[in-house]
């Protein structure tokens, strides 16, 4: 089966909040155009460097009105923060007005602060994620709520067949399969202490062994791969662009206490998992990844790179026209 093949924002672009809904929302309708299955997106509280999209079920109702085909997802809506019921009932409304074009992918979270104003504490998220994504679940599959008389309405039963759990451990893809949900795989993920210089692959290529071995009979595998990947006409110009973002991220992940392996530009592209250049680096650089010959789904974002609009979208053009085809058939 050829992969499908999506577009990711955080919404991050360097512009007030409303202009950045404005470019992603224009961003998703090239990609469209371009051909691309799906987009998605991020959500954040609190924090606008980290991402700058609270309500993503709200503004992807937005996108579903300025957009006919492509399919619409969340990765991820931070489910412990949230009222169960609620999402259920919005994403129920959302996949109507969308045209069954919504896919759902949640997360237990990663910013210890954003619990806080939720009434949570960051060690409570894996408890808080099980019981929101039980009644979440039981919502959409129609069991009563609380009385027999309360189901969920608009009724959303299919809703729990576009479910996606976002992990970075064996034990969650497990889960995830077990249940019959999607499996989705970060861009970047924290190396065990010890083993910096592990690639990416090696550390998600066991959650998929295990996802597909837990996964129950006659039920298809789901499993998509974020990354990062910005591509431009010319190498030099990408690294140009890429430069201020990377180090960046660098001086961050400093600031948290961890150890750089090199700071050089390519040291850091390799530490953070960025696939940065011209077509045939770019190239080259994903299919050195060996996790995503086994996914069904990769999605493609430019962050932690911070490209204009403008480059953005010629990224986009370029993965369609260029890097795609290639990965569709691995």
């Amino acid at each position: 089966m050829s992969k499908r093949i999506g577009f990711f924002t955080r919404l991050l672009d360097k512009a007030p909040a409303k202009e950045r809904y404005r470019l992603a929302t224009e961003q998703i309708q090239h990609a469209e155009r371009l051909g691309f299955d799906s987009a998605w997106i991020a959500q954040h509280h609190f924090h606008e460097d980290e991402g700058g999209l609270p309500s993503p079920l709200l503004f992807l109702a937005h996108v579903a009105a300025h957009t006919q085909r492509i399919r619409l997802g969340t990765a991820i809506i931070t489910l412990p923060m949230e009222n169960a019921l609620r999402v259920a009932e919005d994403a129920a409304v959302l996949d109507l007005l969308a045209d069954g074009r919504l896919e759902v992918g949640l997360g237990s979270g990663g910013t210890p602060d954003s619990f806080l104003p939720f009434g949570l504490t960051f060690a409570e998220r894996g408890h808080a994620f099980a019981d929101n994504l039980h009644t979440l679940v039981s919502a959409w599959r129609g069991d009563s709520l609380g009385h027999p008389d309360n189901h969920l309405y608009p009724a959303a039963p299919r809703l729990a067949d576009r479910l996606w759990i976002a992990t970075f451990s064996v034990e969650g893809a497990v889960r995830a399969a077990k249940s019959g949900h999607g499996l989705m795989l970060s861009r970047t993920q924290p190396r065990p202490t010890g083993r910096p210089e592990l690639p990416l692959d090696v550390l998600q290529n066991p959650l998929i062994d295990a996802y597909l071995e837990a996964l129950p009979s006659g039920i298809a595998p789901r499993i998509l791969a974020s990354r990062t990947a910005f591509v431009a006409d010319s190498h030099h110009y990408a690294r140009d662009v890429a430069g201020p973002g990377i180090r960046a991220q660098a001086s961050q992940y400093q600031a948290l206490g961890h150890l750089l392996r090199g700071d050089s530009f390519d040291a850091l592209l390799a530490q953070f998992d960025a696939h940065v250049g011209d077509v045939a680096h770019v190239q080259a650089s994903l299919l050195q990844d060996s996790t995503l010959q086994r996914v069904t789904d990769i999605s493609f974002q430019v962050h932690s790179v911070t490209p204009s609009h403008a480059d953005t979208l010629r990224s986009i053009e370029l993965i369609a026209q260029h890097i795609a085809p290639q990965l569709r058939t691995l």
